[in-house]
């Protein structure tokens, strides 16, 4: 009994410290409980645990709180000792040359993935994304190039969960995103415009593990008005040998893993 309440409770305090990942950046107790099921009490219990161990930190603007300088040191380890990240870093660095737009790897985390690292591009206007912050998988090209190679059963959970809007292009249509995503399962690449976030486009290719299961993303992103559709043509080949490079250093024998069944998805549509 007491080892399953001592699981209980760890669980809840994961819970609490993976709810500063999504936005906004401050949450008060009655937010992080509502958000958690949990009662203010226990969320109230926890935060004072976190506090004193430097994970989080009070927001005096606010009066709510944010991660602290303790959370930022074990993702900063996190982030160094990321085989994925190590690998592809030298990978977009080249992949920036050869574009001359940002370039970053992302991974695949639970509920959603995330940006490890970036090479940004030099030109005066730029984009640039938000390390470590998670995205949900139906928004993005990293995300969908993900979601396109998701095995199931995860695939369709994701596809037939709540599909929120990002930006008024976000893709929320459950019909539409299955042709999308069958789209890139096919060609292997995915494209998108102001999707995720309004002004910026991107193209991106998933990336293996050695058992051909998709662990991440990489991209080539910049404004709409320079990475448009002539340019994502163009820069497709090159994410799609580089994402490749990646999965073979990770273990993978190269290529696009086997299709597999979309029925199921395509069963839910709407």
């Amino acid at each position: 009994m007491a080892e399953g309440s001592g699981t209980e409770v760890a669980g809840r305090v994961a819970d609490v410290l993976l709810a500063f990942t999504d936005e906004p950046a401050s949450l008060g107790v009655s937010e992080i409980a509502r958000r958690l099921d949990l009662s203010k009490a226990v969320v109230h219990r926890i935060l004072q645990a976190l506090l004193t161990r430097g994970l989080i930190n009070t927001d005096p603007e606010t009066r709510g709180y944010r991660l602290g300088s303790a959370a930022a040191m074990l993702g900063a380890r996190a982030l160094r000792d990321s085989d994925l990240r190590g690998m592809a870093m030298p990978v977009i660095r080249e992949l920036q040359r050869q574009t001359g737009e940002t370039t970053t790897v992302s991974a695949l985390v639970p509920d959603g993935r995330v940006y490890l690292d970036q090479v940004e591009s030099r030109q005066e206007i730029k984009m640039t994304v938000e390390i470590g912050r998670r995205f949900p998988l139906h928004a993005g090209s990293s995300s969908q190039c993900i979601l396109a190679f998701l095995r199931e059963p995860h695939r369709t959970e994701i596809v037939s969960g709540v599909l929120g809007a990002l930006t008024p292009r976000t893709i929320v249509d459950r019909g539409r995103l299955h042709d999308v995503l069958e789209a890139i399962h096919v060609s292997g690449y995915a494209y998108t415009h102001s999707e995720r976030q309004p002004g910026a486009a991107s193209v991106a290719a998933p990336v293996f593990g050695f058992d051909g299961a998709v662990v991440g993303a990489l991209s080539v992103c910049g404004p709409a008005a320079r990475v448009d559709e002539g340019a994502s043509n163009k820069y497709a080949p090159l994410v799609r040998e580089a994402a490749d490079q990646v999965s073979r250093a990770l273990g993978w024998s190269g290529g696009l893993p086997e299709p597999d069944p979309w029925q199921a998805i395509g069963a839910g549509h709407e």
